[in-house]
């Protein structure tokens, strides 16, 4: 388990998930430091999405603790999370069709973030500055194409103000240039010192902005630390390879 225990700002404990007889996490313990970035990367069925999904209060655990901030989150809701500062966005962007960019975006400030109205269009028109989407503002979600969905996806989390940002795949689908054009933009959440977990199979994109990685498999952390050491570590290379764990 790495991360600044001094400065810790999310604990996972023994996090157990099963759904009847599978089991997708089995006793997942990981720390995480204030403004960090940590990448997490594994082979298809790995947990890793599960594991978001149990952080962001998606999901319950089926045994085990979360704790953001200092304090007991397990039986908190995600809105009551999202209140908190812990914001995740999705694989899939699901947007609301029928409401424009901007509309979107505010949606999440006033209910994300629980801001008044006019707090939550300034921070809405910020976050769609941030990702490069004020000139489409007014367009229909529909309309958009995938970067651009995947743009708001990421415009919708940042403006429920996060303090700790859950990515999950945001690369997924993309060409190498198009990924690149979001990385730049969470290299500034990084310097607006978001702190950052990243679930990605593009790796060297993720290598640009996660400082630790984790690499799971069949539901289990295998190796956590310096990126390049885990990607190089032989239970790493195994479980990409398809023969898990020895």
């Amino acid at each position: 388990m790495n991360g600044s225990a001094k400065a810790a700002i999310l604990r996972a404990a023994g996090i157990d998930k099963r759904f009847g007889a599978l089991v997708v996490l089995d006793g997942v313990d990981f720390t995480m430091g204030a403004d960090e970035a940590v990448g997490i990367v594994g082979p298809n069925g790995a947990g890793k999405t599960t594991l978001l999904s149990v952080l962001s209060g998606a999901y319950p655990p089926s045994a085990g603790t979360v704790a953001f901030k200092g304090g007991d989150v397990t039986a908190l809701s995600a809105t009551q999370r999202c209140r908190l500062g812990l914001v995740r966005t999705h694989q899939v962007p699901k947007p609301f069709s029928g409401m424009t960019a901007f509309e979107n975006v505010f949606v999440a400030a006033s209910h994300g973030a629980g801001l008044q109205r006019d707090e939550a269009y300034e921070e809405a028109l910020g976050s769609l500055n941030l990702c490069g989407m004020l000139g489409i503002a007014n367009r229909r979600a529909e309309t958009l194409g995938l970067l651009d969905r995947k743009r708001l996806e990421l415009a919708r989390a940042l403006a429920a103000r996060p303090t700790l940002l859950l990515l999950d795949e945001i690369g997924g689908g993309l060409t190498d240039g198009e990924a690149s054009e979001l990385v730049g933009t969470i290299k500034e959440l990084r310097r607006r010192k978001i702190g950052i977990v990243w679930i990605e199979h593009i790796v060297h994109i993720l290598l640009q902005v996660a400082e630790r990685l984790i690499c799971m498999d069949a539901g289990k952390i295998i190796a956590d630390g310096e990126p390049h050491a885990v990607m190089a570590d032989p239970q790493v290379i195994r479980a990409y390879l398809g023969g898990g764990p020895k």
